[in-house]
């Protein structure tokens, strides 16, 4: 077996540095969590806020967030990632969302799952490609088996059409998967939150011209419950879930962590029971079982 990929990361994040798989996938489970609710908030601000507003608004209030941070703990911009943190930013926060709700316009929603089933496989390419990480044939194996089981899933009893909506979703999940990947790399150099946080400070110019821009026509009278759901997409979707996400992907590696959104399109079924009373059916967790078993077993696949 190879050496394993040596990871420099912040001492208060890895505590060492060498790779921590289990602790990886529990901090990008926790991210996952967080990514998932994303679809139900979404649907409550709905209420109150256009899909544009919502787009740049919570880009613009998790940059203010996130510059206040840095601001408090006194981080100084990393000057010689401002291009990579600046590309990140782009393909997290305007491409995967951008992409994916000018696809939704004209493809059903189990498109959509389509494109999280295949998420991880794609994460696990780029991380080979340009992440400096050469995952074994065991991992590869159940990467595709994972990826099968939630496309299986997404597309059972759907009746599916290609359509130019599939091109856009193509693109959503490229910009998702190399997006993850930059900021995996970054976050074996940076604490996870200073990642993401720095991504969205270089892109918040966009962010708050976007919101401005869209601010006459996109708030209508919203009550409570929208600005909760606007806040929580802010604070917890655009910023608090990549913190998790990242940290998990620089101690546990991108390839394996990435699998581990396999199990989002599960996550948002079951928050969607809870909150919306959406009925889970017998037959979705039997597949989250499976998906949860491909993950474990992936686990312990080699990756170099």
């Amino acid at each position: 077996m190879t050496a394993p990929l040596r990871i420099r990361t912040n001492t208060a994040q890895s505590g060492n540095h060498s790779n921590h798989p289990l602790a990886g996938l529990a901090l990008g489970f926790i991210g996952v969590v967080i990514f998932g609710a994303t679809l139900p908030a979404t649907h409550f601000a709905l209420e109150g806020f256009s899909p544009a507003f919502i787009t740049f608004g919570r880009a613009a209030a998790a940059a203010i967030v996130a510059g206040a941070a840095l601001l408090a703990m006194g981080k100084r911009f990393p000057r010689k990632h401002a291009g990579t943190l600046f590309l990140a930013g782009l393909l997290l926060v305007y491409g995967f969302p951008g992409f994916s709700s000018v696809a939704m316009q004209t493809v059903p929603a189990s498109h959509g799952g389509v494109v999280l089933g295949l998420l991880p496989l794609m994460t696990a390419t780029f991380a080979a490609l340009f992440g400096g990480e050469r995952p074994g044939l065991a991992f590869w194996a159940w990467s595709i088996a994972g990826a099968v089981l939630v496309v299986t899933f997404s597309l059972s009893g759907a009746d599916i059409e290609p359509g130019l909506g599939d091109l856009w979703l193509g693109f959503a999940a490229l910009s998702a998967s190399c997006g993850y990947v930059i900021s995996g790399k970054l976050a074996r150099t940076m604490p996870g939150w200073e990642v993401i946080s720095w991504a969205l400070v270089v892109t918040a110019p966009i962010s708050i011209a976007g919101t401005l821009f869209v601010w006459n026509s996109g708030v209508s009278d919203p009550g409570a419950t929208a600005s909760m759901a606007l806040a929580y997409l802010s604070l917890g979707s655009m910023f608090a879930g990549f913190i998790f996400w990242n940290w998990g992907m620089a101690i546990g590696g991108i390839a394996r962590v990435g699998q581990v959104q396999l199990l989002q399109s599960f996550v948002t079924l079951g928050l969607s029971a809870w909150l919306l009373g959406e009925i889970i059916k017998p037959v979705t967790l039997g597949f989250a079982l499976a998906v949860a078993l491909v993950v474990w077993m992936g686990r312990k696949a080699k990756v170099s």
